[in-house]
């Protein structure tokens, strides 16, 4: 057996690292991706002991962003991306200009080429997508007005990179860098071909993957076999991707994400979704650790201040820049803050740049170590961001429901029903059903034909809409928020039915339950021992293990069929 095995190496000990400093971090009651980062750090070539392979790490964690953006595309369609096009174009365009215009400031002040001013703002002006993507989706808020703004803003900023990408190597002989000068025409025609590119690409997606990737899906479900389903999003997600990034010379995540989206459409995108996610987490755990690889701590005592102001302008530049643009096109001050939070950190992007600058002579060692040391403390510092909005959450919706009332209702009011109480006060001795897929639906059935009050938990706004449509009370959000539970009348609910298939996440929402309301009675679900010690724990009534009830139910039949 072969000895050297950087790739298993990087992986294990990667994994491994995150692991321990993810919990550590999150016993310190702070984000598991700051144990994440810390780990790649300690496996990164600028700290003493084992150093993992770094090219490698990179490509393991372009798999995680494709990964990410096909689950983001599952969850999106068409229809979402267009309702945001009037505010995610603009508004992405001019705050990558107003960045790039404060980074070349900076440089223009510490006597940089402009060439190099210029490419050293590009790189702040974009956000990562893993960073974004998961603060979004640990708070349920991708299918969300807001989530929806700052996903397709994301979009946006990834077209302009691949552009950048394209032009910036045509360009570099103006901007100061090594490379062949080329004329205005042949500019134009390169920019044009890219352009051609894209809406090529975005046209084959519509028109060929609309009818292709659906029935590629269909035929294999009729198979039967799950191996072979979760093999096939997987090919669909990580082949798409690599084509669109040959063929079309987009992005990655680009391609992922049009794959996704166009997934959607069909009635197995949720199953997809849970297929996928195992892997997506793994791989969205890898990028952090790559990430905190690149980052040389030694930059912290060279250019404290430099880094400080690099920081600023990804931190609080950027941000502020988000936050008035949505502001001023007439959205809440909820969803201004939600998305300039999401936008204040960089990544994958700025890493490329950071490469390509590098490479023609563009970007000094000096700025390549301020933007990665500035994406590294924009990322740790994003999650206390989110943190904050989480502390002034309440005040804000309370605040921004008054001026509904009072005033006319606002862009979002109709499209985030998170923010919009649903459940009448006077619903008394009710039962509050957590998730409606296909346990949660055939409850949900049951409860209406015995005429049972109840409402429905659930994080697929789709599905909420549709519930509501039927005149049943809906809430969109997650059950673990005690939030949610409150507007579901908690306090006053007879019965607590977790439906949800994440004994984990019941768990905790249970335990959350039980407090706000010590006589309900919780009934949950359990696949084994362990999960039901683990319920039974947190302060379950009673819990439904489906393969003791099927074992009991067969063995009903066997004893009935006897002869007497």
């Amino acid at each position: 057996m072969p000895h050297h095995t950087p790739l298993i190496a990087t992986i294990v000990c990667g994994l491994v690292l995150a692991f321990i400093f993810g919990t550590l971090a999150h016993r310190l009651r702070m984000p598991p991706l700051i144990g994440y980062l810390v780990a790649g750090i300690a496996i990164g070539p600028f700290t003493p002991g084992f150093v993992g392979d770094t090219p490698l790490a990179q490509e393991l964690a372009e798999i995680g962003v494709i990964l990410l953006m096909f689950g983001v595309g599952l969850h999106f369609s068409l229809k979402d991306l267009l309702s945001v096009k009037n505010i995610a174009i603009p508004g992405a365009v001019v705050q990558i200009s107003i960045a790039t215009l404060l980074g070349m400031g900076l440089g223009w002040v510490m006597g940089w080429p402009m060439g190099e001013g210029f490419l050293f703002g590009l790189a702040l002006s974009v956000a990562s997508t893993v960073v974004l993507l998961t603060a979004l989706q640990e708070r349920h808020l991708t299918e969300t007005r807001r989530g929806r703004i700052a996903v397709g803003w994301l979009i946006v900023e990834d077209i302009v990179m691949v552009l950048a990408l394209v032009l910036i190597p045509a360009l570099s002989s103006l901007l100061g860098g090594a490379g062949e000068k080329l004329g205005t025409e042949v500019l134009l025609l390169t920019l044009a071909v890219t352009l051609g590119k894209v809406v090529a690409f975005v046209v084959v997606m519509l028109l060929v993957g609309r009818r292709v990737i659906p029935w590629i899906l269909e035929r294999i479900a009729d198979t039967g076999s799950r191996e072979l389903f979760r093999l096939a999003v997987l090919a669909i997600a990580l082949g798409f991707a690599l084509g669109a990034a040959y063929v079309f010379g987009v992005s990655f995540a680009l391609g992922a994400f049009f794959a996704g989206m166009i997934l959607s459409e069909s009635e197995l995108s949720h199953r997809a979704a849970e297929e996928s996610l195992p892997l997506r987490d793994a791989f969205a755990v890898l990028f952090f650790v790559s990430v905190g690889m690149l980052f040389d701590p030694a930059i912290l005592g060279n250019h404290p201040w430099l880094l400080l102001a690099t920081v600023l302008i990804i931190v609080v530049g950027k941000s502020l820049a988000a936050l008035l643009i949505v502001r001023a096109f007439g959205h809440p001050l909820s969803t201004a803050l939600t998305i300039s939070a999401s936008l204040g950190q960089i990544g994958e992007f700025s890493f490329i740049l950071v490469t390509l600058g590098m490479s023609l002579g563009l970007l000094s060692r000096m700025t390549s170590d301020l933007i990665l040391g500035g994406a590294i403390l924009s990322i740790l510092i994003n999650p206390f961001l989110f943190s904050l909005l989480d502390h002034f959450k309440s005040y804000l919706e309370k605040h921004e429901e008054a001026a509904t009332i009072d005033s006319v209702v606002t862009i979002d009011d109709v499209v985030m029903p998170d923010q919009i109480p649903q459940v009448p006060a006077s619903l008394q001795g009710h039962a509050i059903l957590i998730g409606y897929g296909r346990v949660g639906h055939r409850i949900g059935e049951a409860l209406t034909a015995q005429c049972k009050a109840f409402v429905v938990i659930e994080d697929h706004l789709e599905l909420v809409d549709n519930l509501r449509a039927q005149g049943i009370h809906a809430l969109y959000g997650n059950a673990v928020d005690v939030d949610v539970l409150q507007r579901a009348n908690i306090a006053s609910a007879r019965w607590l039915l977790v439906a949800i298939p994440d004994a984990f996440e019941a768990g905790q929402l249970i335990e959350h339950a039980r407090l706000a309301n010590p006589a309900i009675e919780i009934i949950a679900r359990a696949h084994t021992d362990a999960q039901l010690q683990h319920l039974e724990k947190h302060g379950v009534t009673n819990v439904i293990m489906g393969e003791r009830e099927i074992a009991r139910g067969m063995a009903a039949f066997v004893q009935a069929s006897q002869p007497v």
